[in-house]
């Protein structure tokens, strides 16, 4: 990890407008917020392959499954708290329920709006929608991990839900490095406990297992990108090798990635899960850094919960 930060939204709007040049049959289906969400290049650069629907996210997933329908792959694009929530209707009914072709790339994903408000920070859409059947859930943890994974996006037929950043995070991978979409990148190896991460929480729980190891704590770090499918054969491994778990996710901790971790170790009748996330509570106008706080999303109480753990023991 380097101190380079870069929003992953940033990495979505460069991919996407690489896609659209070499498949003209990628659309992107915008909401009214191409500003925002980094797709004004790919609307100047490629005006036949790009709709603006207007302030009107159900028509959006409208438009874009009948798009689907022709053989084009549309990309919805607006914020998350729209993208899911507002049109969760008409994913389930129009895109998820024909299974067709359609991504839904949102920004300003958890509490990266910060300011914006709890109006505008979505905490709920990973949950929602990994409940929907034929939906794949992923969210990026950095830039580069990004763009790859929006690529396999576009190359995967079906249904995707994307979640990118409106802050700059981290970036933790390099040009080199590969993801596969439904499979966890493990940055880490740990025989004490393990920490399972997506998004932008990944730094945090690199850094909280470097502060581990000063004590003489051994975490394994999981980067679980996709939350659905779920690679629930590496969960698997990490009960069968650590039994202790620590997830940390930028989302409500009912339905989000604890939950589905939580649901591999009751499977398992094994191991202990903990986890960490937004309280499930709304956000407020605040710093990032702060709502991360108030939730006890740090590096600080990543490291207590895995020590008092792995006490346990």
């Amino acid at each position: 990890m380097n101190e380079k930060k870069i929003a992953t939204r940033v990495a979505f709007g460069e991919e996407i407008l690489e896609l659209g040049r070499k498949n003209k049959n990628i659309v992107v289906v915008d909401a009214d917020i191409g500003k925002s969400c980094k797709t004004q290049e790919f609307r100047k650069e490629l005006p036949e392959q790009h709709l603006n629907v207007g302030i009107a996210e159900q028509n959006c997933a409208g438009v874009a499954a009948g798009l689907a329908t022709t053989g084009k792959i549309p990309f919805v694009v607006t914020y998350a708290v729209f993208g899911s929530l507002r049109m969760v209707e008409m994913i389930r009914q129009e895109i998820c329920y024909p299974n067709l072709n359609v991504k839904i790339a949102c920004s300003h994903g958890g509490l990266t709006p910060a300011n914006d408000g709890a109006s505008h920070q979505c905490i709920e859409d990973l949950g929602v929608l990994r409940t929907i059947p034929n939906m794949t859930v992923i969210m990026p943890s950095d830039y580069y991990q990004a763009k790859k994974l929006v690529k396999a996006a576009a190359e995967m037929v079906g249904p995707v839900y994307l979640r990118f950043t409106r802050d700059a995070i981290p970036v933790i991978y390099s040009e080199e490095d590969e993801f596969e979409i439904g499979k966890a990148h493990q940055l880490r190896d740990g025989s004490d406990v393990t920490l399972i991460a997506n998004g932008d929480t990944v730094c945090l729980a690199l850094e909280a297992a470097k502060a581990l190891a000063a004590k003489g704590i051994s975490a394994g770090v999981l980067d679980m990108h996709t939350i659905k499918p779920l690679d629930t054969a590496a969960v698997t491994d990490c009960l069968n090798k650590t039994g202790r778990i620590v997830t940390v996710e930028d989302h409500n901790i009912i339905n989000g990635l604890g939950s589905a971790v939580c649901d591999v170790a009751a499977g398992m009748g094994k191991g202990i899960v903990r986890r960490i996330g937004v309280q499930d509570r709304f956000g407020m106008s605040a710093p990032y850094e702060r709502l991360l706080a108030m939730n006890g999303i740090t590096v600080e109480n990543i490291v207590d919960t895995a020590e008092k753990l792995c006490r346990q023991a």
